[in-house]
């Protein structure tokens, strides 16, 4: 995200580490910042154990469950398909189905859905528990239980992109913990409408990516 006070648009950036490539590096700035913000600042995820992301298959979800899995948490995510539930566990996460009782309450949940998993995810919060939310593709009209928000003490957090900070943090973690962004499939300049389809289809795992040298 650039910085308010930045006056040359090349403040705004980043050394690329020697081993990420370029494709991989353009999937960071938005999606994967996004849930490294979502989880670190907004969602202190350092103070918990276990995170619950709903909706695992879209870009940001599928970044909060690789990063949280990368920052040695116990991560459960959820999906209506079986072959992304698959995809999930292989990522290091427990794969649930929307709506399942999880084996524990969690510390964090990670929220791009909405009204479809939020009663879901306030039951599924420890004490104390954050409820991050960047988005609501399955309606922004949820219903919030007033009394188990206060007598379990939650917190229910908007959130959205993040700080240059915390995107060289992020490009550390993914140097260090040799982590590559999950792309579902890779597309030429000319296969732009092709990318878009790709995008709005159900099917998709991760990141749609355009590489401008195919």
């Amino acid at each position: 995200m650039p910085s308010p006070a930045a006056s040359d648009p090349r403040e705004n950036l980043v050394p690329k580490p020697a081993g990420l490539s370029f494709l991989d590096a353009a999937c960071l700035p938005t999606a994967w910042l996004t849930a490294y913000h979502m989880l670190t600042t907004r969602g202190r995820v350092e103070q918990g154990s276990s995170v619950l992301v709903q909706g695992a298959g879209g870009g940001v979800a599928t970044a909060a469950v690789a990063l949280a899995v990368a920052l040695g948490k116990r991560v459960y995510a959820t999906s209506r398909d079986p072959a992304k539930r698959e995809k999930i566990a292989a990522l290091g996460a427990t794969a649930v189905a929307p709506g399942a009782r999880l084996p524990e309450r969690v510390d964090v949940v990670i929220e791009s859905v909405g009204a479809a998993t939020f009663e879901h995810s306030m039951k599924c919060c420890a004490p104390g528990a954050r409820i991050v939310v960047c988005g609501a593709t399955g309606g922004h009209l949820a219903t919030v239980d007033i009394r188990r928000l206060f007598m379990m003490r939650l917190d229910i957090l908007g959130s959205t992109m993040g700080t240059r900070e915390e995107l060289v943090a992020l490009l550390d973690l993914c140097a260090a913990e040799d982590i590559r962004p999950v792309i579902d499939s890779t597309y030429g300049f000319t296969a732009v409408a092709d990318a878009f389809g790709r995008l709005a289809s159900a099917e998709i795992f991760g990141k749609v990516a355009v590489d401008f040298l195919q």
